[in-house]
């Protein structure tokens, strides 16, 4: 079965930042969005260590250890760019101010609940971090990962097993296999990138999912 590789995920996501965003990357794999977004549109990236105005990630040995963002990842910064307060910075984030934040997930359910601060483990170390704060106060909330765990079960879910980030919160999914949107009427599956049909989607996801590729394709 085919499926997207890490960097195709971020590039798919990146082609839906509009002109004009402020948008939140989380840590870890949303990151790599920024290496995608297109150079000749204006949008300003925000880490909630107190950045905005970031830029992709630094060339290998043009690394400065004073640019840095939330996941401690080297990045560079764009004209303009400014460091600030960590309290302005969560400021920003529960009021309102950024257009999208890009997380990642451990599950998030048919109604859009998000999980991706903690297993459950109980010897995983509860890392929650901006994660809440986000999921609330972003404008949209996409969620970027893989469709299936290790095991081979779908992280999309009727409902979250995990503790719960977010609920109702997620309004598009993003996995190496689909693009899902979280709708009142329920998932409504935008694209298949996987040599699968809908039909298998749906068999893999384990959940009713709408085919609504046709109609995505129409308006596009």
């Amino acid at each position: 079965m085919k499926r997207l590789t890490r960097d195709e995920m971020a590039k798919r996501v990146a082609q839906d930042i509009p002109e004009g965003a402020y948008v939140n990357l989380g840590i870890g794999v949303p990151t790599l969005v920024a290496n995608h977004l297109d150079a000749s549109k204006e949008i300003f990236l925000h880490s909630e260590n107190g950045l905005l105005g970031m830029g992709p990630a630094p060339a290998k040995g043009e690394e400065d250890d004073e640019l840095i963002n939330a996941g401690k990842q080297h990045v560079t910064l764009l004209t303009g760019g400014a460091y600030f307060h960590h309290a302005d910075s969560f400021a920003m984030m529960r009021g309102g101010h950024l257009d999208f934040c890009v997380l990642g997930a451990f599950q998030v359910s048919a109604k859009g609940d998000l999980a991706n601060w903690h297993t459950g483990a109980p010897d995983a170390i509860p890392a929650v971090g901006g994660a809440m704060d986000l999921a609330i106060g972003a404008k949209q909330v996409y969620v970027m990962m893989e469709h299936l765990t290790k095991q081979g079960e779908s992280k999309i879910a009727a409902e979250c097993t995990y503790p719960v980030t977010g609920v109702n919160c997620v309004d598009r999914i993003y996995t190496d296999l689909a693009v899902i949107d979280v709708t009142p009427e329920g998932l409504a599956v935008r694209e298949i990138f996987s040599d699968i049909d809908f039909d298998e989607l749906q068999k893999l996801t384990g959940i009713p999912l709408i085919n609504a590729t046709q109609a995505a394709a129409s308006a596009a």
